[in-house]
Formats: structure tokens, sequence, C-alpha cells
């Protein structure tokens, strides 16, 4: 059993929104770049990537105006509807510098257990990355509900494992505002101690996971810790980390356990 993700030549790859905007909320243009030339070299050495991105919501708000994030399911649409747009416009201009070519694919949680449908994306994903194409995926905000809870993923995190086991990814990286799961909470405690690797998903760790959210993001470590526990239930190690510095990308394909990995078929919790 690997202890890192130097092999895995299909990658799923999540970044959040902590991960891809400043603080005011507004989408770190730098970040976007470096992740595109990152990608793309990748691509450039063989290797196949899926992007899971969030950031839809937070560049229509920004388009809109918006001092804060919305509260209703109807405002939440409507700047994902207008933000959506934009987002694949940045990353278009961003990975044109490099001459790569992505496409977008926006889900719902029933494509995924509708057989026709998830037929038909596990086709559309093979074409793509057949041809040397990036699939930048999102959840389809714009008609997904909550009150439907077969549509709905309610975090990116869910999404990209889902992602990784439709596409039979080798390895799934999770980039977060910190850089793995920890013993306790790093933002209470100093002596706080990274936890390298983890071989079993039990419920003492889910519990760390209540007690290290995210600061940002619309999830929290609970809802990566999750992602993970499913991931590693089919089989993908999955390495959480963190996406201050998107050079960390390069380590983890080069071997080195830069962040939290949980090993592929660990027994999980249901």
């Amino acid at each position: 059993m690997h202890d890192n993700l130097a092999d895995a030549q299909i990658l799923v790859i999540k970044i959040g929104t902590t991960s891809l905007t400043h603080e005011n909320g507004t989408v770190d243009l730098h970040k976007m770049d470096q992740m595109a030339r990152i990608l793309t070299d990748l691509e450039n050495g063989g290797r196949r990537v899926i992007l899971v991105s969030s950031g839809a919501i937070g560049c229509g708000m920004h388009r809109l105006r918006m001092s804060s994030r919305p509260s209703t399911l109807e405002e939440k649409q409507m700047a994902a509807s207008v933000g959506q747009g934009l987002l694949m416009e940045l990353y278009h201009r961003s990975f044109d510098s490099y001459y790569q070519n992505i496409a977008q694919i926006l889900l719902t949680k029933d494509v995924f257990y509708n057989k026709i449908k998830r037929h038909n994306a596990m086709h559309t994903f093979a074409a793509l990355l057949r041809e040397g194409i990036i699939p930048i995926v999102n959840e389809n905000d714009a008609v997904s509900t909550d009150e439907i809870e077969e549509e709905r993923f309610g975090d990116n995190d869910r999404l990209s494992a889902m992602t990784a086991n439709l596409i039979g990814a080798d390895g799934l990286v999770i980039l977060s505002d910190v850089d793995g799961l920890y013993d306790k909470d790093p933002y209470k405690y100093e002596d706080a101690e990274r936890i390298s690797v983890v071989e079993k998903i039990t419920p003492q760790l889910m519990a760390l996971g209540d007690s290290s959210a995210s600061k940002l993001g619309t999830g929290g470590m609970i809802t990566k810790l999750e992602a993970a526990r499913y991931a590693t239930g089919h089989g993908i190690p999955t390495l959480i980390t963190s996406g201050e510095d998107l050079n960390v990308l390069y380590e983890i394909v080069n071997g080195k356990n830069a962040g939290t990995l949980f090993l592929a078929d660990a027994p999980s919790v249901k």
C-alpha cells in the first residue's frame, strides 16, 4: 500500500473558495494563473488531471457588487449564474497562456445515481482525458436545490470524491486552508500536531474534523473527512493539504506527503 501519490496517473484536484480568493472574496488571479501553469505542466508530463473548482458564487458576488455572501437560495443561484461564466472566462485566459485546452462540466448529485446520466458523464470525462483536455468541474448551483436532496452535494469536497470514483482516479487531492488534519484545532492550540497518515477513519477521527473548521469556505474539515471516507472506501487514496502555495502539487506528485494522506481501502465508518 503506497504512502504517497507519486504513482497516481489520474488525479482529481479540488480547490476551494479559501484557496482561490483574497480575504475580501475576490478571485486571486495570481493563484488562478499558478494553478493553470502547474496543471498544464502535469499534463505535459503525462498525467491526467481533473480540477474541481469553487468560486462561481464569489465571482458573481463581485460582479453584482454584493457586500456579503447571499443567504437565500434564489440569491445564491443568481450569483452562481452570473459568476460561473466569469469563473470559466478567467480559467480560459490562464490556461490559454500555456496552450492548454479546458472544458466545463457542471454536475448535480443525481448524475451519479441515474444510470444513463452516469454513463454519459463517464464517457464525456473519458473523451476529454483521452484528448488531454482538463475538465473543470463544479456543482450546477443554478439548478440544484436544497429541497431536492438527490440533486445537491452541499459542498465541493463531496463532489470531488464522487467525481474521483466516477472516473476511476488514482488519487484525490483536497486543497484547504490548513495543511492537513491535526490532533487538535491548530487555530487554538500552538502544540497541535499534524497527522501524516491515516489508515483507518474512526469516529474519534471524525470528531477532530468537527473541532477544526475551515474559516471561510462553505465546508469545514468535517466535509473533507467525509470526502476522504467516501474516496478511500472506493479505493482512492486522498490527501488533504494547504492550498496557500500551489507548488505543493509538485511535491505531492514527486512522492512527498505534504499533508494528511488517507490510505485507500481504509476501513470506514458508515
